[in-house]
């Protein structure tokens, strides 16, 4: 069986218990978006609130990436959490300004730099918290 043309490599980082650092590496495409998926999820079973998805080493994003970025961003909300990417590579970075990803997942240059916007991160106190 031959090895797949664009394997992805998806490494998980616990820099602080509630948040998860997830470095992707490759294509996130329709062929290893389930396996982006898988990585997430299992982080939100384990209590994370916050995911700094750093995709520097990603040449290529379709939709089927953006959708679990998306995804994981509602159920961070669920749980007054957040998502950041961090320092895409341009090819992405258009894709997330063109389609208006970055207006509602923010983008920063560095882990640092999305750590101290989780930092920043109002806390909501639970009865103004939404159903």
């Amino acid at each position: 069986m031959p090895l797949a043309q664009n394997p992805l490599s998806v490494e998980v980082d616990v820099p602080r218990e509630d948040v998860a650092l997830v470095t992707v590496e490759g294509y996130l495409d329709v062929d290893t978006a389930t396996e982006f998926q898988h990585h997430l999820a299992n982080q939100l079973h384990h209590g994370r609130r916050h995911f700094l998805l750093d995709l520097s080493a990603v040449p290529f994003m379709d939709s089927s990436g953006m959708n679990i970025i998306l995804r994981v961003y509602q159920e961070t909300r669920r749980t007054d959490g957040s998502v950041h990417v961090i320092h895409p590579t341009s090819a992405v970075r258009r894709i997330l300004d063109l389609t208006g990803v970055s207006i509602t997942v923010p983008v920063s240059e560095s882990v640092e730099e999305a750590l101290e916007r989780v930092d920043r991160q109002p806390e909501v106190p639970p009865e103004d918290q939404e159903a």
